[in-house]
């Protein structure tokens, strides 16, 4: 089974674990695909008969061999595609997600070979988000979550979620992009957000935004 729509399921089951440990259930998985949790039961049930993911009623959803190979895949031509359209089109960061949705299941892998080794072979996306290699190997960075970083914590930002385009605008103008070095200042008492060092001064991110950033450990 490998259509269009299996292989959205499959990598947005993959992202919900790349980050974090614990599985997805159905409903998040819904919630993050947009659709009602019916539709997303069916579908899940054709994945399981294909072999593509592990799932028992009432329980998380978990990719398989297969299923995983197929997910790292797409996130390896959804995030070349991204880093393509930054890099050579002149796209923004905020800007490339929709494009790679659409064009990451039209290229052929001939194409897609020929735009990665264009770009050098990227390891990493304008998020930084990591490039799976072709051969499915995939190295993470050894990372923490901003909200998580203690006080005094010091590293270079590695990965900024891309899921609010929004957030990511109000980030670049606030000077946190990619390899920006930030410095964990302290939680602020009563409003939740946390206070960090940048290059250009001090700044106060909402707990939403610490949630979206990761710095290197």
């Amino acid at each position: 089974m490998q259509s269009t729509a299996a292989e959205d399921y499959v990598k947005a089951i993959y992202h919900h674990t790349e980050w974090q440990p614990d599985p997805i259930t159905p409903s998040q998985l819904a919630g993050r695909l947009g659709l009602a949790n019916s539709t997303v039961t069916e579908m899940v049930k054709k994945l399981a008969a294909a072999g593509l993911v592990h799932h028992r009623p009432y329980s998380a959803i978990e990719l398989t061999e297969a299923g995983r190979a197929l997910a790292v895949r797409q996130v390896r031509r959804h995030r070349i595609v991204e880093t393509w359209l930054v890099e050579r089109h002149g796209y923004d960061w905020d800007e490339v997600h929709d494009e790679a949705e659409v064009l990451e299941h039209a290229l052929s892998d001939r194409l897609l070979d020929s735009i990665a080794r264009s770009l050098g072979d990227p390891t990493r996306d304008p998020h930084g988000d990591v490039i799976p290699a072709a051969d499915g190997s995939v190295e993470r960075p050894d990372a923490v979550v901003l909200a998580d970083a203690p006080v005094g914590h010091e590293g270079a930002v590695v990965r900024i979620s891309d899921a609010d385009p929004a957030m990511l605008r109000f980030l670049a103008d606030a000077g946190v992009a990619l390899d920006a070095r930030l410095t964990v200042l302290g939680q602020k008492p009563y409003s939740g957000s946390i206070e960090v060092r940048t290059h250009a001064g001090t700044i106060d991110l909402g707990p939403e935004v610490a949630l979206a950033i990761w710095l290197a450990a």
